[in-house]
């Protein structure tokens, strides 16, 4: 057994020990690809979405130094076509780049890791005369050559020294000519049947070409067929909460909304387990290295962003182009690239259908609205602690509290909303109504018409409170609001899930820029 080729299957077998949801249907999408045109696959995702356990997942199965059936045999890559043709027939090596990161100077970095790589590789095939001039490349088309097989190469966190160096510094110079010199030298397709690397970037473009073009991409944007093996689907979060006899709705507000592909209702499955294991849920994401690079970019404010923020913290979406974005942390450049570096880092949910990106629940909307905390946006950061206090008064039916309260987070937000834009006062609202979400689940209705949006918040399941309707209006008295809301035709559902309903009538004066506020409650007989 080597460090980095003849592992064996013990990390994979350690998954079992555990609760194991089944995701060996990638390895047939794996098999697919061997030793054809699309042999080279990069998986990128967030971190804590299974890019390592699916690594050892491939390893366990491809590594021809042990017996694997046993394992799979019950799983569902058994019942694929391609099971018996690839189980534990190839030489398979596993290199994971932290690794080295954390362990090397910079200048040394990808020297040791070929030298590494390359002295493993020649202790595990003695009988290949192998010359000390050679590097990994040389060594393993020599060994393809001798013994008539090809390798498979995994690599897992592949951008790990992107992420910690600019592409400007010598070690990504030297890494970038490593991997050039691994998988597009002529004899790549000879010497391996497949490569897969997982990281949370994709690869990094320069100019408008991929350093890596050979490769096949599986994003969090574009996940193609790979996107239902990495996170927990709905069914099987609702599965393990009802093993484990945990509140399925608390799963799905806490980490449930990211559409991955044509998943449209991905978990994020580290924050599941954590739940399950400590039988609450709580955010579990906690500060990375990450968070600090989402606050170095909100801070630039390109092109508006603290508005997008603003929108995304109030649950609303906007729209992001993510072509121009060189997938690289230390070259962004505008608008777009900041949204589109948060969707790979899993602070924003992408819908591929409208080009829109969301918070996906609230674990990473509390997240994020600590970065805000932490870059010291006193307007909104103050607009936050007001929400808790504008709740309660929507609750008890206080009209001059809620006006008041809404007035005060349109005022504190003037330099960053236009005050008379017709999205203005929705936005407001929404940030206003910020920590509802707690309680609630928010259906906002974009604006249709010149100065109004409406909100629906139903109340989430075992929250003893009532369901809320708010219609917001400019120029108008309130009262009308609440007329046009009786006019309405509501979701059956409002009358089906509670006995209590607030109607909540909101206008803004764009002459005296006064709110006013109606508010009625009504009560269903059951």
């Amino acid at each position: 057994m080597g460090n980095y080729i003849n592992k064996g299957n013990e990390i994979f077998r350690s998954f079992f020990k555990r609760e194991y949801i089944d995701k060996t249907g990638l390895i047939a999408e794996v098999n697919a690809r061997l030793c054809t045109g699309s042999r080279f696959m990069c998986v990128t995702r967030s971190r804590r979405f299974g890019k390592s356990m699916a690594a050892q997942t491939l390893y366990a199965y491809y590594d021809h130094s042990c017996d694997s059936r046993q394992l799979f045999e019950d799983l569902e890559i058994a019942k694929d076509v391609s099971f018996e043709e690839h189980l534990n027939k190839y030489p398979t090596i596993y290199l994971d780049l932290t690794s080295f990161v954390t362990r090397y100077q910079e200048d040394d970095m990808v020297h040791v890791i070929d030298k590494t790589l390359k002295a493993d590789v020649q202790k595990a095939y003695p009988d290949v005369e192998l010359s000390e001039d050679y590097d990994l490349m040389d060594s393993l088309f020599a060994i393809s050559t001798a013994k008539r097989q090809q390798f498979i190469f995994i690599i897992d966190e592949w951008d790990t020294i992107c992420r910690e160096f600019p592409s400007t510094s010598s070690v990504m110079t030297a890494y970038v000519n490593w991997l050039r010199r691994m998988f597009k030298d002529v004899s790549a397709m000879d010497v391996f049947a497949g490569v897969y690397m997982t990281g949370i970037l994709p690869i990094k473009k320069y100019n408008t070409q991929s350093a890596l073009n050979n490769f096949t991409e599986y994003s969090m944007i574009q996940p193609g067929r790979m996107a239902r093996y990495f996170g927990f689907t709905q069914d099987e979060a609702h599965a393990l909460s009802t093993k484990y006899n945990l509140d399925f709705d608390e799963l799905e507000k806490w980490y449930d909304g990211y559409q991955i592909g044509n998943e449209s209702s991905m978990f994020n499955p580290n924050s599941v387990m954590l739940a399950i294991d400590n039988e609450w849920c709580t955010s579990y994401w906690g500060k990375t290295a990450s968070y600090e690079v989402v606050k170095s970019y909100i801070m630039m404010n390109f092109d508006g962003l603290k508005d997008d923020i603003l929108l995304l913290l109030g649950g609303d979406r906007t729209t992001v182009d993510p072509v121009g974005f060189q997938n690289d942390m230390h070259d962004v450049r505008n608008r777009d690239d900041v949204l589109t570096l948060l969707i790979h880092l899993g602070y924003l949910s992408f819908d591929r259908k409208t080009n829109e990106c969301f918070v996906p629940n609230l674990e990473v909307s509390i997240e994020l609205g600590y970065a805000v905390r932490d870059v010291k946006w006193k307007a909104v950061t103050e607009a936050l602690q007001n929400s808790d206090r504008l709740m309660k008064a929507i609750l008890e039916g206080n009209a001059a509290a809620v006006a008041q309260g809404v007035e005060a987070t349109h005022d504190e937000n003037t330099s960053i909303l236009s005050y008379n834009n017709e999205n203005s006062l929705a936005c407001v609202l929404s940030l206003a109504l910020y920590t509802a979400k707690n309680d609630f689940i928010i259906h906002r209705e974009l604006p249709t018409g010149k100065g109004f949006a409406d909100l629906v918040l139903i109340p989430r399941k075992h929250v003893d409170k009532p369901a809320i309707v708010v219609e917001l209006k400019v120029d108008r008295h309130p009262d009308t609001a609440i007329e046009q809301i009786h006019r309405k035709q509501y979701p059956t559902k409002l009358t089906d899930y509670t006995d209590r309903l607030l109607l909540v009538g909101i206008s803004y004066d764009r002459q005296t820029k006064e709110h006013t506020c109606v508010i009625e409650q009504i009560r269903y007989g059951r």
